[in-house]
């Protein structure tokens, strides 16, 4: 039986301002879920809190990169060093966000350790980078693209490890039917299946075929990163890009059960939810059931 440990990693970072004078508010995710009582319903030990750098971009502008650049870097060093650690106990990590930028720190943890692949649930790709797109700066909405190297080299090579993730070894599950980034992701065959492919196929049967494929020599497991806008907005409203046509909460709790409670599974993230959008705390209940759901030991 593994031993789930919770690690707080609240850092708001790789998302714009949702206006003036304000920060992103999912850095108080982790906080939402614990008043859900969740470690107490994982039966989940307490990793702590890695505490991110102060929010400010500064003079950044458009055209200037990614910006919150080193503060980001540094914090990936710092919740990576957390996580490799648990890894290698073979512990089993659960880290509550914030931001998307939060997996950055999970996969270069893993790829100091040896060769690990990604399974991504999540209403988008998280693929902009500079060649297909001027307006780069939220790392949020790049992560998935400098985890696998591109983009900026303080961020995609910290410790000269770059790419920390191999496109072959990367699933993306849950993007919109219409997202625009699939065309690049399939040219690089990078596995990805729409809503209305897990619709076709079923949520377990796509979850089996995902874990059968990252089944080979070389490949040591797989991390689970969950985006909260994966879901629809109908259930799911409080999230910064509240796109329709998301998942269910009945398609999502297969999908992430069968796939985190693989021996393949290391570890696991969740992102982007954001409690001021959430006065009632409702959204905050429906993930705590997910994940007690998909991840607490039977």
């Amino acid at each position: 039986m593994r031993r789930i440990v919770v690690i707080d990693a609240p850092s708001n970072l790789g998302l714009r301002p949702p206006a003036e004078g304000t920060v992103p508010g999912c850095y108080k995710l982790a906080g939402a879920l614990r008043e859900q009582r969740l470690l107490q319903r994982l039966g989940a030990y307490e990793g702590g809190v890695v505490v991110p750098p102060r929010y400010d971009r500064g003079d950044w502008q458009e055209g200037d990169g990614v910006f919150n650049a080193e503060a980001i870097a540094t914090y990936t060093r710092k919740l990576a060093d957390r996580i490799e650690h648990h890894v290698r106990a073979e512990d089993f990590p659960v880290v509550l966000g914030g931001d998307c930028s939060i997996q950055l720190g999970a996969s270069l943890a893993l790829r100091r350790i040896g060769r690990y692949g990604i399974v991504v649930i999540d209403g988008s790709a998280d693929f902009r980078h500079p060649g297909n797109s001027d307006r780069i700066g939220a790392a949020g909405g790049e992560e998935l693209a400098i985890a696998t190297g591109r983009g900026q080299a303080d961020l995609t090579d910290l410790e000269g490890l770059r790419p920390y993730v191999r496109d072959e070894d990367v699933r993306v599950l849950g993007i919109r039917d219409y997202d625009d980034e699939r065309a690049e992701l399939t040219a690089l065959k990078i596995t990805n299946v729409t809503v209305g492919g897990i619709r076709k196929q079923g949520a377990e049967d796509v979850a089996r075929a995902v874990v059968r494929s990252l089944e080979v020599p070389g490949i040591e497991g797989f991390w689970l990163h969950l985006d909260a806008d994966v879901l629809d907005p109908s259930v799911m409203p409080a999230v910064d890009s509240p796109d329709p046509g998301g998942l269910l909460p009945g398609e999502l709790a297969p999908l992430l059960g069968a796939l985190a409670r693989s021996e393949r599974c290391v570890g696991f993230n969740l992102t982007i939810y954001d409690p001021d959008l959430d006065p009632d705390g409702s959204c905050a209940a429906l993930l705590a059931d997910l994940l007690q759901t998909a991840l607490a030991q039977p």
